[in-house]
């Protein structure tokens, strides 16, 4: 199995993205667009979820050296900014879950992550950990779960 999973980001002005046709010249020709699409390449991870005081806690293991380190870098450089879950199956995205409501913090371990997000507040922690059930659901039932900072994800994979 490959450690690395390759992904197309849209950008707000592409084709797929935007949902319209393509733009033709008069001259019949398509009007010009990108040579290439929005490419990201993220490490493949055993990603595994566990409720904690507050919250819970995405635990992001690597396959090797080199995805544990493309892992870390991704985070040092995204971290600082809104945490997601996404999780697809067979292409399509069954569940999202935002963790806009509380604190995420990134440590980094020996084989990769630990993302842990918390709340003070009863409420938003109670919303915590129903996002790490349904996304552990997700993953112990074959989805593949992508973890994002920014919506731009830092790993990907099962549980």
């Amino acid at each position: 199995m490959s450690s690395v999973v390759l992904t197309e980001r849209f950008s707000i002005g592409s084709h797929h993205a935007s949902g319209s046709a393509p733009a033709w010249q008069a001259s019949g020709l398509p009007a010009a667009s990108p040579a290439a699409g929005n490419w990201c390449v993220v490490p493949r991870c055993k990603v595994e979820f566990e409720k904690c005081t507050g919250g819970f806690k995405m635990h992001c293991r690597a396959e090797d050296e080199l995805s544990c380190a493309t892992l870390q870098n991704l985070c040092r450089m995204l971290a600082d900014g809104l945490c997601s879950c996404c999780c697809t199956q067979n292409g399509i995205q069954c569940c999202n879950c935002s963790f806009a409501n509380c604190n995420c913090k990134c440590e980094y371990t020996k084989d990769g992550c630990c993302i842990t997000c918390t709340s003070g507040d009863k409420h938003a922690c109670a919303c915590l950990q129903a996002c790490c059930e349904a996304c552990s659901k997700c993953c112990e039932n074959g989805c593949c779960c992508y973890v994002c900072f920014n919506g731009t994800p830092v790993c990907c994979g099962t549980c």
